[in-house]
């Protein structure tokens, strides 16, 4: 079996969407093979979204404490091709400097105001320490909540260049139907033509990061 791969989605700060971005990215990374969601947040949001659907969740959801690396991290999961790991909303945790150091791709959730970004300008400088034992680590922004037909005021464009990590082109627009889903236990692929516009957004990303 080919070598898992390992998504983290981190960011210091609560309330960017990292648990909506890392359940539906693993609802999308399931339709290309078996896939697992590691809840590393003490919270275990993640782990509470996966078993509330009165569907199966399209990805399985487990929870990780302790201490562990990447050599274990991928043997835990070695039954897995995708592994996507929600972060804590904290950078001095264990697992947050493991996931960055365990990883292929890391993305980052911001909202689009200023504000949130600068309450996140440590995460440049942990993916350059993570790459001294993972130099192949890729590590992205993705903007969330994006508000349809508005332009990302000069701030945010200053800001996002101070910031030094690439921006994805694809986003994640302002939607209700994403807390819908986490409300319902599901993804928004399983919203019908509801969740057609989300799940578009997700595949998106998805193609992005990672064309094959």
């Amino acid at each position: 079996m080919a070598t898992a791969k390992v998504l983290a989605v981190i960011n210091q700060k609560g309330g960017a969407g990292k648990t909506t971005l890392a359940m539906n990215l693993a609802a999308g990374l399931a339709r290309r093979g078996p896939t697992v969601v590691v809840d590393l947040d003490p919270q275990g949001s993640a782990l509470q979204w996966g078993g509330a659907g009165a569907q199966p969740y399209p990805a399985i959801v487990k929870q990780m404490s302790g201490r562990w690396d990447a050599t274990a991290l991928r043997q835990t999961y070695k039954a897995y091709q995708h592994i996507v790991l929600d972060c804590p909303p904290s950078l001095d945790s264990h697992a947050s400097s493991q996931a960055l150091r365990s990883s292929d791709v890391a993305l980052i959730p911001v909202l689009p105001s200023p504000v949130d970004l600068w309450a996140s300008l440590r995460l440049p400088q942990e993916v350059e320490s993570a790459r001294a034992q993972n130099p192949g680590l890729r590590a992205f922004l993705v903007l969330n909540q994006i508000e349809q037909r508005s332009a990302l005021s000069a701030a945010m464009q200053d800001a996002l260049a101070e910031f030094g990590l690439p921006v994805l082109h694809a986003a994640m627009r302002r939607r209700a139907i994403y807390r819908a889903a986490a409300l319902d236990g599901l993804s928004v692929y399983q919203m019908g033509a509801r969740g057609q516009g989300a799940a578009d957004e997700i595949d998106a990303i998805l193609k992005e990061i990672d064309p094959s």
